[in-house]
């Protein structure tokens, strides 16, 4: 058995659930895939359902660790932090092109897997993203706004070019493996804080002079 058989697995299903779905992949094709034995997946994933937790479970777990990491700067302001919440979400998924594409499609779908992401991950990034808001519209950063609309907006900012690339690259003609489109998208998202989340500074002025 290989050492890296385990990461050629998950490599492996990662790339053909992308390319064929869930459902239309195989652990035959998997192995074939992989180049290894398919008792090797049994070993370590007992079958493709426990093979498609792990690699839910492996993606969460990484996002939820740098939305963490952004979060903890809470203390030297709302904007700061959520751009920083914003770079660590971007830079990871940008660094997982292909498994973020595969986990971002597999949660459009109702399942029993679905269900408990929603109400675990999700939940929690949702607490946080709320936490950072509320802190952003009390000290006079954000101008007040309906939280859940703003949610739809960050998230589909940072899961639409994971879910349309090839409308990007056919289309719009960007590249969103190229270093370039990333840099310039990051910068993007930090135009939206900026203009549409933060308050106005003429807005911050007068906020202001309305509490002294």
């Amino acid at each position: 058995m290989k050492k890296n058989s385990k990461e050629a697995i998950i490599t492996a299903a990662v790339s053909l659930f992308n390319a064929n779905g869930y459902d239309g992949t195989s652990i035959r094709d998997i192995a074939r895939e992989a180049k290894i034995n398919a008792a090797n997946i049994s070993y370590y994933f007992r079958n493709k359902r426990g093979l498609l937790e792990y690699c839910l479970t492996v993606f969460f777990e990484s996002y939820m660790e740098e939305l963490e990491k952004g979060y903890a700067i809470i203390e030297f302001g709302a904007t700061d932090c959520l751009k920083k919440i914003a770079e660590n979400l971007w830079t990871y998924q940008c660094n997982h092109t292909q498994l973020t594409r595969f986990v971002l499609r597999e949660m459009s779908i109702d399942s029993q897997v679905v269900r408990e992401i929603l109400s675990t991950y999700y939940a929690k990034e949702r607490y946080i993203f709320k936490a950072v808001i509320e802190q952003g519209v009390e000290t006079k950063e954000f101008s007040p706004h309906a939280f859940q609309y703003l949610m739809i907006q960050f998230k589909g900012l940072l899961s639409i070019p994971f879910l349309n690339t090839q409308y990007l690259t056919e289309v719009l003609h960007v590249f969103p493996h190229e270093r370039y489109f990333t840099d310039k998208y990051l910068q993007e998202i930090y135009k939206w804080i900026e203009g549409i989340v933060c308050s106005k500074p003429e807005k911050q002025k007068e906020c202001m002079l309305k509490t002294s």
